[in-house]
């Protein structure tokens, strides 16, 4: 069977989707981790909790190493900063939406005044 790579942005936005994937960003953001500290918070089992990481690695949003026996996590920024880079262009589109919505209401109230 082979096995397709998603398009980067595509498998981001799924992996940030799930609010246990989002968790474990979290967790991530404040250092690396072993897998058994990600998974300390959460009410699953660890083959659960490895599925997430590896819809995470796959992402690219995480780094898997090992180190002995011990496998660490760690962020991996360049994905999470083309999704970044991908809402602020639709961040500017609608502020403009909103600014002009707002002009509008505001030259409404001044008509309704005289």
């Amino acid at each position: 069977m082979v096995k397709h790579r998603p398009n980067t942005l595509d498998a981001v936005f799924s992996a940030l989707s799930d609010p246990t994937r989002r968790t474990i960003l979290e967790q991530l953001s404040k250092g690396q981790h072993s897998v058994t500290e990600l998974a300390d918070p959460h009410d699953m089992s660890m083959p659960a909790i490895s599925k997430h990481l590896r819809v995470l690695e796959d992402a690219g949003l995480i780094v898997r190493s090992k180190d002995g026996r011990l496998r660490r996590c760690s962020l991996s920024s360049q994905p999470m900063k083309a999704a970044a880079d991908w809402l602020e262009r639709y961040r500017e589109f609608w502020e403009a939406k909103f600014e002009a919505l707002d002009t509008l209401v505001s030259s409404s109230k001044k008509k309704s005044k005289t």
